[in-house]
């Protein structure tokens, strides 16, 4: 099997999460005016760790990218790439950035809920199960920053009566499968139990869904595919039945899963959310084919190839609305064609 993702791809991407996250301008701020002492939105003084590439949840995943790259099996990195992404990290992850970091989410714990918090626990994770020799000193930066993320997650699922069915950053299924992967690989079965019991409640009994209604304009996410992944995961050996039920026709010949749209400008920051879509539906329906027969499989391998291809070059050259966060998305894509087997 071909290495995924392969040396030329991680050699470019390494480049890119360095040169989007290292660029200060310009930045979405993300952040809820409380009063008249409270206008400065300067990056740097609000987010420490997670500012550049231009907003805070970007920077966490480009982040999380780098972490994984350099964690590669067969390092596909030279050694300039990987010296660069490494004084990033050293330069990102100490104890008192990440700490102000922690510190802001539980001063304001709605911020960034849910997309940029598990995108955090996916970077919390990384740190913490990365072979490379620099991981153990972010990950004990990291470590509070994870505890106050579970401690959110824990707080907010209980209280959530209908989960969000949208394909963009408030998706529910999305960040709960982030956020219930990293928890698996911190040991948290708590915040597992949470995610599972939510999403049980919330989409065990779902059927039909109307994947021909997707997607919407501005959509970086399939709604329908990323609440699949998450049931995947939740229901375990169990899990082929309810897709059967919940997607019946997935990835047989006609399904409007596969129909792509393109033309996307990736100079307009909503449109080039169609770009990720790409990555994003590649990366979730390689991720299900273990649940499907090896036509549809085999079907899935074939699409999705091409739809990663289409976008390859806006990964890296585009315009900024694309590169400061599509490699991310790229990188999941690329792992789940590589991977071996399901959690």
């Amino acid at each position: 099997m071909t290495a995924r993702p392969t040396p030329d791809q991680a050699q470019a991407w390494a480049g890119t999460v360095v040169a989007a996250v290292r660029r200060p301008y310009p930045w979405a701020a993300q952040h809820t005016v409380t009063g008249p002492d409270d206008v400065d939105v300067t990056p740097t003084r609000l987010h420490p760790a997670f500012h550049g590439s231009y907003d805070w949840h970007s920077c966490v995943h480009m982040l999380w990218s780098g972490v994984t790259l350099l964690g590669l099996p067969g390092r596909p990195l030279d050694a300039d790439a990987a010296a660069a992404l490494t004084a990033l990290l050293d330069e990102r992850l100490t104890p008192d950035a990440v700490a102000a970091e922690a510190d802001l989410l539980r001063r304001r714990p709605s911020f960034e809920r849910p997309y940029g918090w598990a995108w955090a626990l996916q970077l919390v994770a990384a740190a913490a199960t990365s072979p490379h020799p620099h991981a153990p000193r972010w990950a004990t930066a990291l470590a509070p920053l994870g505890d106050v993320l579970a401690q959110r997650f824990a707080d907010w699922l209980p209280g959530m009566p209908l989960p969000v069915r949208v394909g963009t950053h408030q998706n529910t299924a999305f960040a709960l499968a982030l956020a219930r992967d990293a928890a698996l690989d911190l040991g948290r079965r708590d915040l597992v139990g949470a995610i599972d019991a939510a999403a049980t409640r919330w989409f065990g009994a779902d059927r039909a869904y109307p994947i021909a209604w997707e997607p919407g304009g501005h959509d970086f996410l399939s709604a329908g595919l990323s609440e699949a992944v998450l049931m995947a995961r939740v229901l375990g050996p169990d899990a082929a039945g309810w897709l059967a039920d919940f997607l019946p026709g997935l990835a047989r010949e006609g399904d409007p899963v596969f129909a792509a749209p393109v033309g996307a400008d990736a100079a307009d920051g909503q449109l080039a959310h169609l770009l990720g879509l790409a990555l994003s539906r590649s990366w979730h329906l390689r991720e299900l084919a273990g649940l499907l027969d090896a036509d549809a499989a085999a079907r899935i391998a074939a699409r999705t190839e091409p739809e990663v291809e289409r976008v390859a070059r806006e990964i890296v050259e585009g315009d900024f609305m694309a590169t400061h966060w599509l490699v991310s998305f790229a990188l999941k894509a690329e792992l789940a064609a590589g991977a071996r087997g399901r959690r």
